[in-house]
């Protein structure tokens, strides 16, 4: 694994795809990789990890991104939790950025092809996958309920828009709710969402205590979705609400998060009976955000679903889902 802060990123030697995060050598990625290339025929080619803190500085950003543009051999990367920051960083490195980047102020997915080194958002993508896997039958449209999103980043922005999308007609929640610690990511999700003017009433608070986001939780709708979206639980301790929080009866809480202490997974387990709740995890969303990173940056076809898919999620969960 390289980090930023103590190594030297130094040529591949082989075919090797990047993976841009904060504990990367936790991640079921580094054990899935190689089985997802051998089922796939990727051929010789390597994983490696590549570390930063959370808001790490530009120039470190840049370096790694520089490198990776240069290197014959390094192939693409995957990036999660800097999305928008080594976007911001980074944009005039990219010789193509495609319209979701644009729009979303972020990237998932650093590939190249004809010579050209390309930024891609693929989460508007990847989230809809997952959640369209879970979500009951026209929810929206029979309870109408509100999405509660805790955290304004790059997660929040492409679930949001793909639950708002007019495409789905009436099954779409009655209002969208997002939290975060503070003003700015809120500022930006909100004029994302007001330059698609979408049709969805939309609130954007600042928590910056979790009793604040339980606060939140309180007005909810019976069947309203909860979202752990802040990273808390994997790239740090905690949860973003308080173990004194109260989900509506009938609510579903997804936590991105598939791997570390999952507080937030853990209280809305302890009310799942009581309150008749749907609790996911974030597995299937790991399992949609890599294929379609990995589909991208070595130009082949993974399926989405069927036979096929399942293979893929029955080799991911023997070699690296976590008990």
């Amino acid at each position: 694994m390289t980090t930023f802060a103590n190594s030297t990123l130094t040529p591949a030697l082989r075919p090797t795809f990047y993976f841009i995060g904060v504990t990367t050598a936790q991640s079921s990625i580094m054990k899935v990789f190689p089985q997802w290339a051998r089922h796939l025929g990727l051929g010789d080619v390597d994983i490696k990890g590549i570390d930063f803190p959370p808001h790490a500085p530009a120039a470190a950003y840049r370096e790694t991104v520089h490198f990776l543009k240069h290197d014959p051999l390094s192939v693409g990367a995957l990036v999660t939790t800097h999305k928008i920051d080594l976007y911001a960083a980074c944009r005039d490195l990219f010789d193509e950025i495609d319209d979701f980047a644009l729009l979303m102020g972020e990237t998932s997915c650093l590939s190249k092809r004809g010579g050209k080194f390309i930024c891609h958002a693929k989460d508007q993508i990847t989230s809809g996958l997952a959640l369209d896997g879970f979500l009951p039958p026209q929810h929206f449209a029979t309870t109408g309920a509100e999405v509660f999103s805790m955290g304004a980043g790059g997660s929040t922005i492409a679930l949001t828009l793909h639950l708002m999308q007019r495409e789905r007609g009436n099954n779409r929640p009655s209002k969208v709710i997002v939290s975060n610690r503070s003003q700015h990511r809120l500022d930006e999700i909100e004029r994302i969402h007001r330059e698609l003017d979408l049709g969805i009433d939309c609130e954007y608070v600042v928590t910056e205590t979790p009793e604040q986001n339980d606060a939140v939780l309180r007005r909810l709708s019976p069947g309203a979705l909860v979202i752990n979206a802040t990273g808390l639980g994997k790239d740090a301790p905690g949860s973003p609400l308080s173990d004194a929080a109260i989900f509506p009866p009938q609510a579903i809480a997804w936590d991105l998060n598939y791997r570390g202490k999952l507080v937030f997974l853990d209280q809305a387990r302890r009310q799942q009976q009581e309150r008749a709740m749907q609790v996911e995890d974030g597995w299937t969303y790991f399992i949609y955000g890599w294929t379609r990173v990995i589909a991208e940056v070595f130009d082949i076809g993974i399926p989405t679903g069927g036979p096929a898919f399942d293979t893929i999620c029955r080799i991911a969960a023997e070699a690296g889902k976590p008990a």
